[in-house]
């Protein structure tokens, strides 16, 4: 199975059903956009970014499933079965979901090595900042990654994992990935599902590198301005046996995907009393063939 290779033989178009949602769109700014992950010190505010919502079409891209790869629209879709029974049991997630990621990874992109290095859990009724890590969805056009970060966050993690500084040039050399693999933990999706736009679709100067502070580093993130031409996709009603490919960053620069923006929307089909969403998202450094 090699979601990685397969061709668009037609192109996504306007004949796929959609929905009609707001999306939150960095307004563009003269200064470096700066996010803290905490409550900053008093007279700094959280962001120094500003939004707009625009109205758009996100097409349901279910039916096109099969035709969608990441190194053309940035991101994939497929059926995977997985053995844990509780997301939210941190020793479960590490030991049992980690090296089925890492398998279906390997599956999906060709890759020779994959390296798990972070996860999220999301469910706006459980998160509570600062007592656990637990997030709500993120509910701005952004992306994980920028062309910097992609590789300072990679020494950082690979360092972290015990591999030396030669074998990590040695790996920063040959072309990598960030990819997300995201995840349904509980009852189908309906309230705040995934958007995730094709990557094609994104001009270079639609992405805004920005600073994400944490209490210990500082790392970097793309915000996005709106551009007309952005086409958006999900996969509505999304559960526990499917995962969602998503492509942060990659190395190569000879017109694979690079960057996929993604964000939480409102959708507006999801019945009022639709439990909080539920989901977990890995990030992974994927390792091509040399």
């Amino acid at each position: 199975m090699s979601l990685n290779n397969q061709v668009l033989d037609r192109p996504i178009s306007q004949e796929l059903p959609y929905v009609e949602a707001n999306l939150s769109y960095l307004i563009p700014m003269a200064e470096k956009p700066v996010n803290y992950t905490y409550e900053p010190p008093a007279g700094i505010p959280r962001t120094n970014a500003t939004y707009q919502t625009y109205k758009l079409p996100i097409y349901n891209a279910r039916s096109i499933s099969e035709n969608i790869s990441l190194d053309k629209e940035g991101f994939a879709f497929t059926g995977h079965r997985t053995n844990v029974r509780d997301f939210y049991n941190e020793d479960e997630v590490r030991r049992l979901y980690y090296p089925e990621a890492e398998q279906l990874l390997k599956e999906v992109t060709g890759a020779t090595k994959v390296v798990i290095f972070d996860h999220t859990l999301r469910n706006a009724g459980k998160s509570s900042p600062g007592e656990n890590n637990i997030k709500e969805p993120a509910k701005r056009v952004h992306n994980d990654f920028t062309a910097k970060s992609g590789y300072t966050r990679a020494r950082l993690e690979l360092a972290a994992q015990g591999i030396d500084n030669d074998e990590i040039d040695t790996l920063l050399q040959q072309r990598f990935a960030i990819i997300n693999v995201w995840r349904s933990i509980a009852t189908p999706i309906q309230e705040s599902p995934l958007a995730v736009c094709d990557a094609q679709s994104i001009a270079p100067t639609d992405i805004v590198a920005g600073d994400l502070v944490y209490r210990d580093r500082i790392g970097e993130t793309y915000g996005v301005t709106y551009n007309s031409k952005h086409k958006w996709f999900y996969f509505p009603q999304m559960h526990r046996d499917e995962a969602l490919f998503i492509k942060c960053f990659d190395s190569a620069e000879d017109g694979h995907a690079r960057f996929a923006a993604h964000t939480a929307f409102e959708d507006p089909t999801s019945p009022a009393n639709a439990p909080p969403r539920e989901s977990i998202e890995l990030r992974t450094f994927v390792f091509y063939p040399a």
